[in-house]
């Protein structure tokens, strides 16, 4: 078993951990938003779309307003507007990261989110939550990536229309242990969807996707499929949807030819974890290592 896929399975015990984590007495102190403050969150590649997700729970769960930014897009001007920004870097060494918290010093408030203590994200932010239990050897982020997220989730309680963190953890122990379908397996081409908080997500499974196997993927919101998006379905091509599926997109999906996968009774977290193992199988299957995927490093250090 890859590296990659031995930690795949790891991400339910993960979870629970995180929840506890975020729950515990100073754990998350400075780190978590308080309900009522203006927050951005950033990060890089994997972490930006953790960030794009938490951003729609937050909003979702009333507890203020919430931004989402890659951090090399990152609006500084307006800064001030911010209570807090929260930064999720696994490395603790992304250059655009660093460079962010830099020149938000004196600013604004800041936090991070990080797998490794002995980085330099710990000097840069004001507040530090270290995952070191859910750090990874892998380049590809896999557990991390959803620990994060559910430690920032953990942290805002009840959230309308969303399972608790323990619940999606459940869902995940079915997810990585449930046979991938064949249809899924054998596409030349998948296309992710998702609604609200799993817009981020079904970005992210399709950056697993290119990241890993090299896959021809795309991501969109769930609604803004049939704006276009949809002329790419046909035979031998997957319509992926994280979470509740919108009426009608079903019969749009057949009327293609296309091949629909909807789990939507599953936790859309615990679904990308199924997409996790649909890249490393789709890599293997091609003579590729996803533990050395092509063109990556485990993280962006600019020059």
């Amino acid at each position: 078993m890859s590296r990659t896929a031995a930690e795949i399975t790891t991400q339910p015990h993960c979870w629970r951990r995180a929840a506890e984590a975020a729950t515990e007495a100073g754990a998350g102190a400075g780190v978590l938003p308080r309900t009522g403050e203006r927050v951005a969150v950033t990060g890089c590649g994997t972490s930006w779309f953790m960030a794009l997700a938490y951003a729609a729970l937050r909003e979702a769960a009333g507890q203020g307003e919430t931004d989402a930014f890659a951090a090399s897009e990152f609006p500084v001007g307006r800064a001030a507007a911010y209570d807090r920004v929260v930064a999720i870097t696994r490395s603790g060494t992304t250059t655009e990261v660093l460079d962010l918290l830099a020149r938000l010093r004196g600013t604004t408030r800041t936090a991070a989110l990080t797998a490794d203590a002995g980085t330099p994200v710990v000097d840069a932010a004001d507040a530090v939550a270290v995952l070191d239990w859910a750090d990874e050897e892998s380049v590809v982020q896999t557990r991390f990536a959803t620990t994060a997220l559910a430690f920032l989730r953990a942290g805002l309680g009840d959230v309308p229309g969303v399972k608790p963190v323990g619940e999606a953890a459940l869902d995940a122990e079915l997810a990585v242990t449930e046979p991938l379908p064949e249809a899924v397996l054998a596409a030349e081409q998948w296309t992710f969807l998702g609604r609200g908080w799993a817009y981020g997500l079904a970005l992210e499974a399709a950056l697993k996707m290119r990241e890993a196997a090299g896959a021809w993927t795309e991501a969109y919101p769930s609604m803004e499929y049939r704006h276009g998006p949809i002329a790419v379905t046909g035979p031998g091509r997957v319509a992926w949807v994280f979470g509740a599926l919108p009426e009608g997109l079903a019969a749009d999906v057949a009327r293609v030819g296309g091949t629909l996968h909807a789990h939507a009774s599953a936790d859309p977290m615990a679904d990308l974890v199924r997409v996790q193992r649909l890249a490393v199988a789709l890599a293997e299957a091609h003579g590729l290592d996803p533990d050395r995927p092509r063109n990556l490093t485990r993280s962006v250090i600019l020059s």
